[in-house]
């Protein structure tokens, strides 16, 4: 346990470092040379961390804003990577994403005792789903090599819907672990203190905060058209003036209190409760594994999109890091693969909740069986002039 609070201690300690570690390059990061400027002692001035998005030079053409990026910029946007990969991986973790989450909500929902645990694995569903049903309008804009069709407000929606039911799921496994937490650890006082009401009071309080995490992404406009081309870009390119300002400290509070303080909370808690088992003997394995599992799933796809993410904040000129964007938007999509395998590892490995799905599908098997007999019998008795018409026909 002595190693594991150390290397959590140097997790900790790397991460702030990125927050805070002063710049080194000289040249921003899409290559505007000519945006840097001097101070009286010659040294360039120091600018403000660059966000999520790829800034890009606004252009008014007429009455409309057109944003330009740079050429290695739009070779990098035009990537097999970026254009076949990633929407690919998007495809994969809607197909197996959307029956499992949907099938666990409705088993979660219906036909399982509402407990606290319950009641967190349902939301847990539930935010799972709302990021899925995003995922086809990303295929669509990825496939089409970066070009959005469904407009501006949808633009915005997706963008909320996506980020906000990621920051969502995280904070609902941070809840799941401290469910687990007070009851391995804290039997006793988990008798008084674990009930529905506050597990859903907590549950809405989780929403809320996601809501609130994301909703700024709405207030500006997140769908430009790209300047000497036929691309339109949602969010992945926004205005420079708008990047280095506001949205700056919006993502450095998102990061900060959308994964990094949920991620320590569920080392702590899951550490805690594989230490409690260990103590109790080889009976509770199979529950070390799932719990050392659930950590590391964890662990694993949210944290490289974070990592990225937070140096790529760090960098007031990211020279040295090179197209750290691009990387980002590659874990973002790695990390929305947790949101297939939450159904498998939360809900499915349980022996009562796979009994409820295989009488859901056997119920379902025996209703279909009986319809069909019930319409054959239904069936009119076919005249001779019938049959000899259908003999004539084949």
């Amino acid at each position: 346990m002595e190693r594991l609070w150390a290397v959590l201690a140097c997790q900790a300690a790397f991460l702030l470092l990125c927050l805070v570690g002063p710049c080194q390059g000289d040249q921003y990061y899409d290559d505007y040379s000519g945006d840097s400027f001097e101070n009286d002692t010659g040294r360039p001035e120091v600018t403000i961390c660059i966000p999520r998005s790829i800034p890009g030079q606004e252009v008014i053409r007429g009455n409309k804003t057109f944003l330009s990026i740079s050429k290695s910029t739009r070779s990098h946007l035009n990537s097999s990577v970026i254009v076949t990969v990633v929407p690919t991986l998007y495809t994969l973790v809607f197909m197996v994403g959307l029956p499992s989450n949907g099938l666990g909500f409705w088993i979660l929902a219906l036909k399982v005792k509402k407990m606290p645990s319950t009641i967190f694995l349902m939301n847990l569903a539930a935010a799972d789903l709302l990021l899925i049903v995003m995922l086809p309008f990303k295929i669509s804009y990825y496939f089409l090599g970066n070009h959005w069709l469904f407009g501006e407000a949808m633009c915005r929606i997706v963008t909320l819907f996506f980020y906000g039911n990621m920051y969502c799921s995280v904070l609902l496994l941070m809840s799941i672990s401290i469910d687990r937490y007070i009851a391995v650890v804290h039997p006793f006082f988990s008798r008084s203190f674990r009930s529905r009401t506050f597990a859903t009071c907590m549950c809405v309080a989780i929403w809320l905060i996601s809501l609130a995490f994301t909703l700024p992404l709405t207030v500006f406009q997140q769908s430009y058209d790209l300047d000497q081309s036929d691309l339109t870009m949602c969010h992945d390119v926004l205005p420079r003036s708008d990047l280095s300002g506001y949205f700056f400290y919006h993502f450095v509070c998102l990061i900060t209190l959308g994964f990094l303080v949920p991620l320590l909370i569920i080392l702590f808690c899951y550490a805690s409760v594989v230490k409690v088992l260990i103590s109790n003997g080889e009976k509770y394995s199979y529950a070390i594994k799932l719990t050392v599992l659930s950590l590391v799933i964890t662990v694993i796809l949210f944290t490289p999109s974070n990592i990225v993410l937070l140096i790529h904040y760090s960098e007031r000129c990211l020279s040295r890091f090179g197209d750290l964007y691009f990387i980002y938007m590659v874990c973002l999509a790695l990390s929305t693969v947790n949101s297939c395998i939450d159904p498998f590892i939360y809900y499915y490995v349980s022996e009562e909740f796979r009994q409820k799905v295989r009488q859901k599908i056997l119920r379902s098997s025996k209703k279909t069986i009986t319809t069909t007999q019930t319409s054959k019998k239904n069936l009119p008795v076919c005249s001779s002039t019938t049959t000899t018409i259908t003999h004539s026909l084949v």
